[in-house]
């Protein structure tokens, strides 16, 4: 079959667009539905005129959009990629650090800067309702109860011991301020450390 017959089988011409032609195939396979004769003749003209297609694409007779990439046009890596070698992380940390998505990142952190600023007034219900948003947080994503808990109690160690070393150098001895205070400020680093655990660990 000569591809000038291929494109008058589908009703097409040279000029067709690549989704003309799909259109047409997809037209006439459905026309002819109860006649596999006529069926295999669309699928070979429609075969031939691909392949003429990408025999003069080839020659550089056809021009391809840019936005259009072919595997033999290969994008080249710069060379600050190929300079910098990736070093594989160990299994037992690609199963604990995850990568987050932005609601993972934001729903927690709006929970905690609420609970960090609740710190300021009653920094113990703050604490206490950061444990229970972290166990949350952090069963949410792989239902691993235990591993959650255990995880928390690491944050809430970590945080208390760095918020009440940053309260008592900002707050000297014996100061007093209505709504600062040493707890208030470890409640606060706190709820920092425990979003940083339940948005960047699993």
């Amino acid at each position: 079959m000569s591809d000038q017959n291929s494109y008058e089988l589908l009703g097409l011409t040279e000029a067709s667009t690549f989704e003309e032609i799909q259109a047409a195939r997809d037209r006439l396979v459905d026309h002819y539905a109860e006649e596999p004769k006529q069926q295999a003749a669309v699928e070979a003209a429609y075969d031939a005129i691909l392949m003429e297609r990408l025999r003069l694409r080839q020659e550089g007779k056809i021009k391809v959009p840019d936005r259009i990439r072919f595997a033999e046009n290969v994008p080249e890596t710069s060379s600050l990629a190929k300079s910098t070698p990736s070093l594989p992380r160990p299994d037992w940390l690609n199963g604990l650090v995850d990568t987050p998505s932005r609601n993972d990142i934001i729903w927690p952190a709006v929970t905690y800067a609420g609970l960090g600023l609740l710190g300021f007034a009653a920094p113990s219900l703050s604490l206490a309702v950061a444990i229970g948003a972290a166990i949350y947080f952090l069963n949410r994503k792989e239902n691993k109860f235990w591993r959650a808990v255990l995880l928390t109690i690491a944050g809430l160690a970590a945080g208390l011991a760095l918020g009440l070393t940053v309260g008592q150098l900002l707050i000297p001895q014996g100061a007093q301020f209505a709504w600062a205070t040493p707890d208030a400020i470890a409640a606060a680093v706190t709820c920092l450390a425990l979003w940083t655990i339940s948005s960047f660990l699993r």
